[in-house]
């Protein structure tokens, strides 16, 4: 069983510090490489052309510019031509990453589990940011990264496939029956659209047996998080960024000042479309009864209001198989995709335009999708700690190590 810390003792003892010092480097560039992914993806934008570059005035970054954190520092966190600031947030994505590699290290040790904990690693960190920022989680990430947890499933043997597969398949339904019962129960929408597709990528990578400890600990932690939040500050989540009237898309995405894209992109890489659905989950408060982590902001439509002179409508929900004057094959074609897929409730319509409105996060919603993400990492990284330390029974449903 993969677990151990790495074992060197076969090699010279300047091998194993060298290992880990190219393996943070590598995690480094990587997240570098990571900070365009979410810049851009949100926007429709390539990963890959133009290179990085200052969105305000347009300056091209050297390579001695890219290099992770160390450029930054020198650059006192400013575009070397205009002076515009660099967001913080460059920094922390390429050392969050670095880390991780290094946790990921001494979890598997240099064997084959080491490489699919990387990979997941490379996919939950961009689908954060980009659902801490802008409420998504973009299908050009989550997809590709089902399929690729199956794939990479492939060498562990047959039983790892099927587990893979059952986690994902597993993972995506229940969380998609989950959408269904909120809205029956709540009236609104249960959970983001993107979650599912979401805990299916975490299934796909960590198992079946994984899914109640990441379900627990993600629905636990993200309820604390957000009441504090929302006592301290007022406010759950991250409040929402109006786009300003005359602004272009920018590489950096929302933030609080202008930020250079200082994220080198891979030249083998390919342009990534921003297909996604949102993600995200309402916080009881005193007018909205709900489990933790479960009752969802109405995505994709204008918020419930919690107070105010005018009542927002009601939502509804309307298969689209069911609706008047659609061929019985059409119907029937429509039944799969509306039973997996078709949001959940309607989404709002603006009456004078005809076009789906578009929602803005309020004061008790709170983005599940970075949650989730932790509690994939806290039972992948943490399962020997948590069979040592925690009862048996309490391990193996929290994804601990048996």
């Amino acid at each position: 069983m993969p677990g151990s810390v790495t074992d060197f003792s076969l090699l010279p003892g300047w091998a194993g510090p060298l290992f880990s010092a190219f393996l943070l480097v590598l995690g480094l560039c990587i997240g570098s490489f990571l900070n365009v992914v979410i810049a851009r993806v949100p926007e429709g934008l390539s990963i890959v052309r133009p290179g990085s570059r200052c969105p305000r005035c347009g300056h091209v970054l050297s390579w001695y510019e890219n290099i992770p954190v160390l450029s930054w520092l020198a650059l006192r966190g400013r575009c070397r031509s205009c002076h515009a600031p660099i967001s913080p947030r460059y920094v922390l994505v390429e050392l969050l990453t670095g880390l991780l590699f290094l946790a990921c290290l001494s979890r598997f040790g240099w064997t084959y589990e080491l490489f699919p904990a990387l990979v997941l690693v490379s996919l939950l960190i961009p689908l954060t940011f980009i659902d801490l920022s802008h409420w998504i989680l973009p299908f050009s990430l989550t997809v590709p990264g089902i399929a690729a947890g199956l794939l990479l499933a492939v060498p562990r043997g047959a039983d790892a496939v099927v587990d893979a597969t059952v986690g994902a398949v597993l993972g995506f339904l229940v969380f998609r029956l989950m959408e269904y019962i909120g809205w029956k129960v709540f009236k609104k929408e249960a959970l983001g659209g993107g979650d599912k597709f979401l805990v299916a990528l975490l299934g796909a990578f960590l198992s079946w047996r994984a899914l109640l400890g990441i379900l627990f600990l993600s629905s636990l932690q993200g309820a604390v998080v957000g009441v504090a939040l929302l006592a301290l500050t007022g406010r759950a989540g991250p409040a929402a960024q109006p786009p300003a009237p005359d602004a272009q898309p920018s590489p950096t995405g929302p933030g609080p000042a202008p930020a250079s894209d200082a994220s080198p992109a891979g030249d083998g890489a390919s342009g990534v479309a921003s297909t996604s659905t949102s993600s995200g989950v309402t916080l009881p408060s005193s007018d909205d009864v709900s489990l933790p982590g479960m009752a969802a902001h109405p995505a994709g439509g204008a918020p419930i209001s919690e107070a105010g002179p005018e009542e927002e409508p009601e939502p509804t929900m309307t298969w689209e198989f069911t609706r008047p004057g659609i061929p019985l094959w059409k119907r029937l074609l429509l039944v799969p995709w509306c039973l997996l897929v078709q949001p959940i409730p309607d989404a709002p319509v603006d009456e004078e335009t005809g076009e789906e409105e578009e929602w803005v996060p309020g004061p008790t919603n709170i983005p599940f999708g970075p949650w989730l993400a932790l509690a994939g990492l806290e039972v992948m990284l943490l399962g020997p700690w948590l069979a040592r330390v925690l009862p048996m029974d309490i391990a193996l449903l929290l994804g601990g190590a048996p």
